[in-house]
Order: C-alpha cells, then sequence, then structure tokens
C-alpha cells in the first residue's frame, strides 16, 4: 500500500512548491488540495489545526495576506472570528500543511515535511533560499 500524502497547497507560495517537490523527489504521489480554490470548511480547519497541535492565531498567514487590513492581528481577536475570517478568505490560513501516516504539520520551514516522509529524496535538495535541506549523498543536513 502507497504511503498516503495530502499537502493544501498554494501554487503561487515558493514555500508550499518547494514542500511539494521535496514529497516528489521522496518518490510519492501527493492528494495536492488547492485551498484558494476549493476553500475550507471550519470542520475541516478545526480537525487539521487539532492534529497539527496548532491555534487558528497560529496557523494565520500575516504576511502577504489581509489580515492585518482586516484587522485580524489585534490580540483580542477571537478564535471563532480568526476562523470566520479563514473561511471567507482562505489565503489567511499558512501553508502548506502537509498530512501523512506520521502527522500533520505546518511546513514552514520546508524541512519540517522530512519528518512527515517514511524515506528522504535520494539526492541533493535546497531550500527556497537555496539552503541544502540533503547532500548529494541523499544525507539530511537539517
Amino acid at each position: 500500500m502507497s504511503f498516503p500524502i495530502v499537502i493544501h497547497h498554494n501554487p503561487d507560495c515558493g514555500t508550499s512548491c518547494n514542500v511539494l517537490q521535496i514529497i516528489r523527489a521522496a518518490g510519492h504521489a501527493p492528494v495536492v488540495i488547492d485551498y484558494l480554490t476549493t476553500g475550507w470548511t471550519r470542520p475541516q480547519l478545526l480537525a487539521l489545526f487539532a492534529a497539527a497541535n496548532l491555534t487558528p492565531r497560529g496557523a494565520l498567514r500575516v504576511s502577504k495576506s489581509p489580515a492585518e487590513a482586516l484587522g485580524l492581528t489585534a490580540a483580542d481577536v477571537t478564535d471563532d472570528a480568526l476562523l470566520d475570517a479563514m473561511i471567507e478568505h482562505p489565503v489567511l490560513v499558512n501553508r502548506p500543511i502537509v498530512c501523512t501516516p506520521k502527522g500533520v504539520r505546518l511546513c514552514r520551514p520546508s524541512e519540517g515535511v522530512l519528518d512527515l516522509l517514511d524515506r528522504l529524496p535520494p539526492g541533493a535538495l535546497a531550500k527556497e533560499d537555496g539552503g541544502l535541506i540533503i547532500d548529494a549523498k541523499g544525507n539530511r543536513i537539517v
């Protein structure tokens, strides 16, 4: 049986694209969910956040999102209000979120996905900033 992997992915995000590349380089064909297209449901977000040990605030994407303009960065904004905003504006959820039998994680930085895989990709792989995470011999660096 194949090692099942789901990635909640934004194709316009360098980190998300790098994580997807790492998963595929390890020989997996993940289920790719473009959450900007499909959106989120409250139960889905609650389940993902619980499995990843995240709070809505911990999963909130502030950079390159409307979070600040919507007033979501204030300390008094409730989890319910954040969830409502994330459902209305899917880009507010930080990415990528990867689910495997080994766990669920917000994979920022991208090398966090390595802990969720059943095997490392062979050969050299770099982060989106160019720093190596796996050397030419397939050894994990970070």
